[in-house]
């Protein structure tokens, strides 16, 4: 069941005849106002003017927009303008507000955007997330608080251990709910949800709408309002995409070149793995680039102070697994590559999301290697478009792509246009390569089994003598 508790503030000037055009115009508390106006906030995006009146007066909300467009003030803002209505103290160990989001990254920023917006109001607003000890965030919460922004994993952790209850919480926020279904966190939404009193407010967030969302929809919401101010999958308007083809051995030096054009613009590199993340970092790094890198190997503390480095503008470049994908809230983020394509089409939205924030321009280069062409198409699905060709050559195992010169044929140039591929596309190294890539086996034939040298080259197995295969 949804609240419709009355609220103090100006819900009369919300009418469906008059344009939203400022905050005034949002029935939101005073004091939030002052502060939006400090910090130079004065006019709503899409997603809050049309969620934000309906939030205020109780209703459940399903909102969906693309990432960077203002979804935690579009929840953040009514919800704290209804807390600061309460005018007490939340008793000890409880919580008035719920928001659970994915990653430790996204729940960092929404803490600090909805402290900022909170500033100097009797609201108490806390974080709690892997990575950090458990005993400091168990002191912190034995007072009670008005808010509590968590990642579901360490919420059930406070839950287990008894120092929090969620038997008075009254809003339920759910953001970024796709990336929470997609890296498995149904289980623990159910759990938490059944902890929660069914007369609650929820409101839900995503950029992407997958077919497991309309379930999460029908199972926490009542009768809820669906607000959707950009197509599902669409990138910001704003970020000028390319992809340049190449091979994964030749990866490194390109981004290397397309980082080099752009000296002192931060740039996001996104990896599909925790170990290549850390590699191409100290590769990087012996080239000469400031860089830095995150993934969930990475401890809370160590985490945090590779992004504040970044934001900073100490390093130029972050490496990162998808964890930095939602979250991430930099607005002098200009270039973002994505070095190995996300497995997940729905990932390649929020990855070039980090750039083009703010009302900002952005840049986003996808390399695409020989293996990686059903990732893109699967992409381009999901985005209902095709991405510029910008540099490279199809492969001929890359499946149905049209030649690079008929794809780009009137297309406007990239702005960071890569460098051309050493190797025309005419040729046929797979002729030629053959015989030297049967060298190294048949060197290895002569030692005794088990004292072969190991092959060389990025961590893979070593291959096996080609006696021993022949034994088995």
């Amino acid at each position: 069941m949804r609240l419709r508790a009355p609220c103090p503030f100006a819900l009369w000037r919300i009418t469906k005849d008059k344009p939203l055009e400022n905050f005034n115009d949002l029935g939101l508390a005073p004091m939030l106002l002052q502060n939006l106006d400090g910090l130079g906030l004065h006019k709503p995006t899409p997603i809050q003017a049309k969620s934000i009146p309906h939030i205020v007066r109780g209703r459940d909300i399903l909102g969906l927009a693309q990432t960077g467009t203002g979804k935690t003030a579009a929840f953040g803002l009514p919800m704290l303008t209804r807390i600061i209505a309460y005018g007490k103290r939340p008793t000890p160990k409880t919580v008035r507000a719920l928001v659970l989001a994915p990653t430790r990254e996204l729940a960092s920023q929404i803490h600090d955007n909805l402290a900022a917006y909170a500033k100097d109001a009797p609201v108490r607003i806390q974080r709690v997330v892997g990575g950090a000890s458990l005993n400091v965030q168990a002191e912190r919460l034995a007072k009670g608080c008005d808010v509590l922004i968590a990642t579901p994993g360490r919420l059930i952790d406070l839950i287990e251990r008894r120092a929090v209850v969620l038997s008075e919480t009254k809003y339920l926020v759910l953001d970024e709910a796709d990336q929470m279904l997609d890296i498995g966190f149904i289980h623990a939404l159910r759990r938490i949800a059944k902890l929660i009193p069914a007369k609650r407010q929820t409101l839900l967030f995503s950029a992407t709408m997958p077919k497991l969302m309309d379930e999460l929809a029908q199972s926490y919401l009542n009768d809820p309002v669906r607000i959707e101010v950009a197509t599902a999958g669409k990138a910001a308007d704003k970020i000028d995409q390319g992809i340049h083809f190449t091979t994964q051995g030749e990866k490194a030096a390109l981004l290397a070149e397309y980082v080099s054009r752009h000296p002192g613009e931060l740039a996001v590199v996104f990896n599909r793995t925790k170990h290549g993340s850390d590699k191409l970092a100290k590769l990087l790094e012996k080239w000469g680039f400031s860089v830095t890198a995150i993934h969930g190997n990475k401890s809370q503390g160590q985490r945090e102070r590779a992004l504040a480095s970044f934001r900073a503008g100490e390093v130029q470049v972050l490496v990162a697994t998808d964890v930095a994908a939602r979250g991430l809230d930099i607005p002098q983020v200009a270039h973002v590559y994505n070095y190995d394509l996300p497995n997940v089409p729905e990932n390649y939205v929020h990855r070039i999301g980090r750039t083009a924030r703010a009302g900002r321009d952005g840049r986003a280069v996808a390399f695409c290697g020989p293996m990686e062409m059903s990732d893109l198409r699967a992409i381009e699905a999901a985005m209902g478009a095709r991405i510029p060709v910008i540099g490279g050559e199809v492969h001929p195992e890359g499946g149905t792509r049209p030649p690079p010169g008929q794809q780009n044929r009137g297309k406007k140039p990239h702005r960071g246009q890569g460098p051309k591929p050493a190797r025309p596309a005419q040729e046929k190294p797979a002729a030629t390569d053959a015989k030297p890539a049967q060298k190294p086996t048949q060197k290895r034939r002569g030692p005794p089994r088990g004292k072969g040298k190991p092959a060389q080259g990025g961590g893979d197995a070593p291959k096996r003598p080609a006696r021993a295969q022949r034994g088995h």
